[in-house]
């Protein structure tokens, strides 16, 4: 069976995804038929993880959204092995000519030349640094970081050139980075995020597949926290039905693990998402799916996504009123502090290859 659009989608262990629907630029769809020759049916073929090296042109992207917090972010893959199943990014795999299904989390993309194409960006004359962000579209910390290392390669670089960064991930990997990330935080050129939508292990289990567990990334707060890496938690995306019970619990276990400061973002399903996390619900939740849809179109003006860069990431409405009153609360009340608060310092930024200044080692 051709593993596009199957009729009757069966969920597939450790994917998030459950078929390979058309993207929004292909000219061709396909649907299987049954032959009539009676095949037996079995559990659904697990696809492997490939990931094709790929030469980036530029490796800065940059930001003009006024919802989002950082003008500069950079992604070392795409696609991402977490198999999240409400990942806003899986639509920017219809970009390659592929779903943004299973081969989003199936076949991805290394940039091999991250590093060194950091490097050749960082050193322009013109340069301004302000803080970059990684983790903006895929996960820095996916399982392949554990070989290609390509995240670890760019905190190098950065750390070389006290260049500023926020990571945002869901993987304890960045604990491996420890090394870096600790005198990085000691010169105010580092905080992570790390995101925890529930603390159900079943859930997590079947919502993003391939992430660390929600205990793992507590944990992963917690060392952060003890080597004085600032850090925080974002409770991203609340789903209504789903996992929003767990808002206060998430943010408890995150404060008295370490994290300073706390944030949150409401499902959003932009493009092909819709379909796909229809389709997730109704493969793992079906006696809730509809009742989950009906909640997601009360914050979002009575349609499945509202695009308006003013209530994309908080809803609109009773509902999303609700959800912001209790993270004001319970922020309030564990003494989270404001993001904008813990301020990174951008002065110290020296492009590659320049001998640092040594005025400014009177201020170390």
């Amino acid at each position: 069976m051709d593993p596009r659009s199957p009729s009757e989608p069966q969920r597939i262990k450790g994917r998030g995804a459950a078929s390979n629907r058309e993207g929004r630029y292909e000219s061709v769809a396909y649907r299987a038929e049954d032959d009539g020759w009676g095949a037996e049916s079995g559990p659904a073929p697990r696809p492997p993880t490939t990931v094709r090296e790929e030469r980036a042109r530029s490796i800065i992207s940059r930001n003009d959204s006024p919802d989002v917090p950082f003008e500069q972010s950079i992604n070392p893959y795409r696609g991402c092995e977490h198999g999240c199943a409400y990942c806003f990014a899986r639509p920017s795999h219809s970009y390659l000519n592929l779903s943004p299904g299973l081969d989003f989390e199936t076949r991805l993309f290394a940039k091999g030349n991250a590093a060194a194409q950091l490097r050749r960006e960082l050193a322009r004359p013109g340069y301004r640094c302000t803080p970059i962000n990684l983790g903006a579209n895929t996960d820095p910390y996916q399982p392949i970081e554990k070989r290609w290392r390509l995240t670890r390669q760019v905190l190098e670089v950065l750390a070389e050139c006290r260049h500023p960064c926020t990571i945002v991930t869901k993987n304890a990997l960045v604990e491996r980075d420890l090394d870096l990330l600790a005198p990085m935080a000691r010169e105010r050129l580092v905080q992570v995020f790390v995101s925890v939508g529930s603390l159900d292990n079943r859930l997590a289990s079947r919502l993003e597949p391939r992430a660390s567990a929600p205990h793992r990334r507590i944990e992963a707060i917690r060392a952060l926290a003890d080597t004085g890496v600032p850090c925080g938690v974002l409770v991203a995306p609340i789903i209504p039905a789903l996992n929003d019970r767990d808002l206060e619990h998430v943010l408890e276990d995150a404060a008295a693990a370490g994290a300073k400061v706390a944030g949150y973002t409401v499902l959003r399903l932009p493009h092909e998402l819709k379909g796909l996390f229809r389709e997730w619900l109704e493969l793992n939740v079906p006696q809730r799916a509809e009742h989950v849809m009906s909640l997601v179109r009360q914050l979002h003006g009575g349609r499945d996504y509202d695009p308006d860069f003013a209530a994309r990431m908080r809803g609109q409405g009773p509902l999303a009123a609700l959800i912001r009153r209790r993270f004001e609360v319970a922020c309030r009340r564990l003494g989270y502090a404001r993001t904008r608060d813990l301020a990174l310092d951008a002065s110290r930024f020296r492009p590659p290859g320049q001998a640092p200044d040594p005025q400014l080692a009177l201020f170390d």
